[in-house]
C-alpha cells in the first residue's frame, strides 16, 4: 500500500494522488447532502434546520478529528519518505492508541453537554426536539467516525489514497438506502437521517479492517508500537494540535454565523444551512488540495527533496484558484436552481440565493492559504496555519457577518461577504510568511529537478 510520492513528474504525483482523495471527499460530502435533500422531500422547514444545524456540528466534530490526525500523516509521510520502516510503523501504532482514547473520552463529554450545545447555538425553537436527537445519535457514534477518518489518514500518510475512497464508497450508498429507508418509510426525521450515518460509518470501518488484514499493509505494526511514545506521540501533537484548532475555529466561525442567522428565524437559518452544504461541497478541492499537499510534500521534505514539494505547492495553488473562478461564475448564473435541489420554499430559495452569490467567491480566496496550510505542514510549521486563520476569524470573518446582518436585516448578500475576505487576508499572511522564511524552507536540495 505503500507509493514513493518523491519521483516522477510533480503535476502528475499531485493529480493522480489527489483525485482518489477528491473522489473520497466527494463521496462523503454527497451522502451528507443526501440527508438535507432526502429530509427536504418528506419534510418541513424544522426538520431540515435539524439536519443542517446538527450536521454542521458534526462536521466541526469530523474537521478537528482530520485535523489532529494530520499530525500522523505528516509524521508517517515523513518516514516513508525517509525509508524508514520503525519509525513509520511507531507513527501507525501510536495513532491508534491516541486516537482510540480521545474518541471514548470526546463521547462521553458531547453526550453529558449534548442540552448546553442546543442553547450555545441557538437552534429555532421549532427544530430544538430534532436536533437533539439527532446530535446524540452522532455522539455515540463517534469512536466509528473517528476510525474510519484515521485509517484514512493512515493509509494517506503512507501514500495510498485510493483505499478510503473504496472504504467511503460503500458508505455513501449504505447511507443513501438507509436514508430513504429511515426517513422516507419510517417517519424518523431527523433522527433518520443521523442514524444512517452512523451505522454506514460503522460498516465502512470495518470494511477497512477486512482489507487492511487482507492487504500488505507495507510495514510492520507491533504491539510495542502501540505503546505511547513521548518523542513520537509528541511530534503528532505538535504538528497535529494547531491544525485541529485552526479547523476548530474554522468551524466556531461557521457556528457563529449560523446562530446570527438563527436569530433571523427558521428561513434564513434554513437558507443559511443549505449554502454552507452546497460550500461543503464545492470546497472539496481546496480541501483534496490541503491533504494531498501535505501527504506529497511531507514525503518530500523527509527525502530531501525540497524543491519537489515547493512546487507540489505551486500546482495545488493554480488548480485551487481556477476551480474556485469556474464555480463563483455558475452560482452568479443559476443561484435558485442550485437552491431548489433541496427545497421548493421560495423564501429559502431567495434568500439562499443571496448567501450564495456572495460566499461562493470564498472557495477561490481559501484555495490560496488551503494549499499554503498543508505545505507548512509538511515542514512542521502547522502552528502559522492556525495563527492566519485565528488572525481572519476574529478581524473578519465574525465580525463581518454581525455588521452585514445589523447593517442590512433584509438581506443576506453582505453577509456572505465575510468568508471571502477573511480568506482574503489568510492567503497574505501565508504568502508573507513564505517570502520570509524562503531559506528555510529551500534549503540545499537533494533531489533532481521536476516538472
Amino acid at each position: 500500500m505503500q507509493k514513493d510520492l518523491t519521483k516522477g513528474s510533480v503535476w502528475k504525483v499531485l493529480v493522480q494522488f489527489s483525485l482518489p482523495y477528491l473522489l473520497s471527499c466527494f463521496l462523503q460530502t454527497f451522502y451528507g447532502l443526501a440527508d438535507l435533500f432526502i429530509t427536504g422531500q418528506f419534510n418541513g422547514a424544522a426538520p431540515i434546520s435539524a439536519v443542517s444545524i446538527g450536521s454542521q456540528v458534526m462536521h466541526m466534530i469530523t474537521v478537528i478529528i482530520v485535523g489532529l490526525a494530520m499530525g500522523s500523516t505528516v509524521t508517517i509521510s515523513q518516514a516513508v519518505g525517509e525509508k524508514n520502516g520503525k519509525r513509520a510503523g511507531r507513527g501507525v501504532g501510536n495513532t491508534v492508541t491516541l486516537f482510540l482514547l480521545f474518541s471514548v473520552a470526546l463521547t462521553l463529554a458531547l453526550l453529558l453537554c449534548v442540552n448546553g450545545i442546543l442553547t450555545l447555538i441557538a437552534v429555532p425553537p421549532e427544530a430544538v426536539s430534532q436536533t437533539r436527537l439527532y446530535l446524540m445519535i452522532c455522539f455515540a457514534g463517534i469512536p466509528f467516525i473517528t476510525a474510519y477518518n484515521i485509517i484514512s489518514c493512515i493509509f494517506r500518510g503512507m501514500g495510498d489514497s485510493k483505499s478510503p475512497m473504496y472504504f467511503i464508497a460503500v458508505a455513501c450508498v449504505l447511507n443513501i438506502v438507509l436514508d430513504f429507508l429511515f426517513i422516507g418509510g419510517c417517519g424518523m426525521g431527523a433522527a433518520g437521517a443521523a442514524l444512517g450515518t452512523v451505522i454506514s460509518q460503522t460498516v465502512s470501518v470495518l470494511v477497512a479492517l477486512w482489507a487492511i488484514r487482507r492487504k500488505n499493509f507495507g510495514l510492520a505494526v507491533t504491539k510495542e508500537d502501540l505503546r505511547p511514545d513521548p518523542s513520537c506521540m509528541g511530534n503528532i501533537l505538535r504538528i497535529g494540535v494547531p491544525i485541529a484548532f485552526q479547523d476548530g475555529f474554522i468551524q466556531v466561525s461557521f457556528m457563529m454565523i449560523t446562530i446570527i442567522a438563527n436569530h433571523r428565524g427558521v428561513v434564513a437559518a434554513a437558507s443559511v444551512g443549505i449554502v454552507e452544504k452546497i460550500i461543503s461541497f464545492v470546497f472539496l478541492v481546496p480541501s483534496a488540495m490541503l491533504s494531498s499537499i501535505s501527504a506529497i510534500a511531507a514525503q518530500n521534505v523527509g527525502a530531501g527533496k525540497y524543491r519537489r514539494a515547493t512546487q507540489t505547492l505551486g500546482y495545488g495553488i493554480g488548480i485551487s484558484v481556477c476551480f474556485g473562478a469556474l464555480v463563483a461564475v455558475i452560482c452568479q448564473i443559476v443561484p435558485g436552481q442550485i437552491l431548489g435541489l433541496f427545497t421548493d420554499e421560495t423564501e429559502v430559495i431567495r434568500m439562499g440565493s443571496q448567501y450564495l452569490r456572495s460566499y461562493i467567491f470564498d472557495c477561490m480566496a481559501a484555495g490560496i492559504h488551503f494549499c499554503f496550510s498543508g505545505y507548512f505542514c509538511a515542514y512542521g510549521y502547522s502552528g502559522l496555519s492556525f495563527l492566519q486563520n485565528l488572525a481572519s476569524i476574529v478581524l473578519v470573518r465574525v465580525p463581518g457577518a454581525y455588521l452585514a446582518s445589523k447593517l442590512y436585516p433584509d438581506t443576506l448578500l453582505p453577509m456572505g461577504m465575510a468568508a471571502p475576505l477573511g480568506s482574503l487576508l489568510s492567503a497574505l499572511i501565508c504568502v508573507v510568511f513564505f517570502v520570509w522564511k524562503r531559506k528555510q524552507l529551500l534549503p540545499g536540495d537533494t533531489g533532481e529537478k521536476e516538472s
